[in-house]
């Protein structure tokens, strides 16, 4: 079956908004990664539970990303090692890598073929000689710290042959990476809980979250109402949709992901470019990343000045386009996309519990296709009194980010700084 492009297709809710008042042992609030692969677990484990979403299945993050399943932070491992202890850093590595497993597990008990899941490896290329001497340190720290050999460099030449690019000057890839289609996967993972008998309730906003008198937490939605033992929120980067979650949404610094794709490559260029149908990214601060799709070129990057939705920013990414790839400036752009991307202070993802009857996943920096599947089954083990290991990742309480308020301009302000760097070849 050919490949679809993800994230195209407008979700369509497949399932009826929540029309009654209903009792669970664990409302879920939010239908992305995080919060199927959170019912998913405490199905596993005999729980009942209902999962609420104000959009439908793969509206948010979940249907509108790059599809790169990826085994890394955007901290770096000799970073959280020199900070915090080469035991923490072996940890972190282990989950990181853990997120692709989860994925490839979650992929085949649901048979989700439609996702086009590829264990393909993911190749760093690097635009400047110092960045690459940094990622090829990084790949050889690995390899004798943590005896990760998933890691391997590639010269100039190779770079070059793989990508069609000769905009960079080497690269290190990363084997234990891949890509997948986004909406199918996310999807996939629902209708596979529908069909478990999991409820998931589309087009369910919750407005209202408070306690009740016996201790349970009580769930408001405009056609009817959750009590339930424990929740979970899994809202992520629109977590300030409503009310209910909007503390939440204080954790994190939203910034927009803008993405396009090309119209169906000539053969010619099919067969030149990215042969390998790995994922690619940059070493650029303002990262730039892209993969072909069903003979499509995807391309994606940070927009810190656009809005969702508006055209700002995607002439821009257009140009980054084909500055890297001259081949493609007479092939057409088919489409356009963008979201927000759950940034958070400490570039590190977030869980923990917010109370004694509310735990909390979110902050993903750009890595959520992985680390998301798997942190929202730690979040049910969380909601059910068990201690999974967490590492640099567990977090006891909110901590809103300094200054929120001030966020938007800040986000643009360290952009344009950011960008300044990357053309000067800092």
């Amino acid at each position: 079956m050919a490949a679809r492009v993800p994230a195209f297709d407008a979700p369509v809710s497949t399932g009826a908004p929540l029309a009654r008042d209903i009792d669970v042992e664990v409302a879920i609030v939010g239908a992305g990664y995080s919060g199927l692969s959170a019912a998913y677990a405490l199905q596993k484990r005999g729980v009942e539970c209902a999962v609420l979403d104000a959009n439908p299945v793969g509206w948010g993050a979940s249907g509108r990303n790059g599809g790169v399943v990826s085994s890394k932070f955007r901290v770096s491992f000799p970073a959280i090692a020199s900070a915090h202890g080469i035991d923490v850093a072996k940890r972190m590595h282990r989950l990181a890598h853990d997120g692709v497993r989860t994925v490839e597990a979650l992929v085949d008990e649901f048979k989700l073929e439609r996702a086009g899941f590829e264990r393909s490896g993911s190749l760093r290329c690097a635009h400047t000689e110092r960045a690459f001497a940094s990622i090829r340190a990084e790949a050889d720290w690995l390899r004798t710290s943590l005896n990760d050999t998933s890691m391997t460099v590639q010269s100039r030449a190779q770079v070059a042959h793989e990508t069609g690019s000769a905009g960079f000057v080497g690269g290190v890839l990363s084997a234990d990476a891949g890509t997948i289609l986004p909406l199918e996967y996310v999807r996939g993972i629902a209708a596979g809980m529908t069909a478990r008998g999991v409820p998931i309730y589309e087009s369910t906003p919750v407005i209202d979250m408070s306690r009740a008198q016996d201790g349970r937490v009580h769930l408001r939605a405009p056609g009817g109402s959750v009590r339930a033992k424990q929740v979970i929120v899994a809202t992520n980067a629109y977590s300030n949709l409503t009310d209910a979650t909007a503390s939440y949404h204080r954790e994190l610094v939203p910034f927009r992901s803008a993405m396009i794709a090309t119209a169906p490559l000539p053969s010619d260029l099919d067969a030149q470019l990215m042969v390998n149908r790995r994922s690619y990214t940059e070493t650029r601060r303002m990262m730039k990343w892209f993969r072909k799709v069903d003979g499509r070129m995807l391309f994606g990057g940070r927009d810190a000045f656009g809005k969702e939705g508006e055209p700002t920013g995607f002439d821009a990414l257009q140009r980054a386009m084909i500055a890297l790839f001259p081949q493609l400036k007479d092939v057409a752009v088919d489409y356009r996309w963008s979201g927000y991307v759950g940034m958070t202070f400490n570039a590190l993802p977030h869980v923990g519990r917010s109370d004694d009857a509310t735990t909390f996943c979110l902050g993903y920096n750009g890595a959520g296709v992985a680390m998301a599947s798997l942190i929202g089954q730690h979040a049910a083990a969380l909601a059910l009194g068990e201690t999974p290991e967490l590492a640099l990742l567990a977090q006891n309480g909110l901590r809103p980010v300094p200054f929120h308020t001030l966020r938007a301009p800040g986000v643009r302000l360290v952009a344009a700084w950011y960008q300044f760097l990357d053309a000067v070849g800092a």
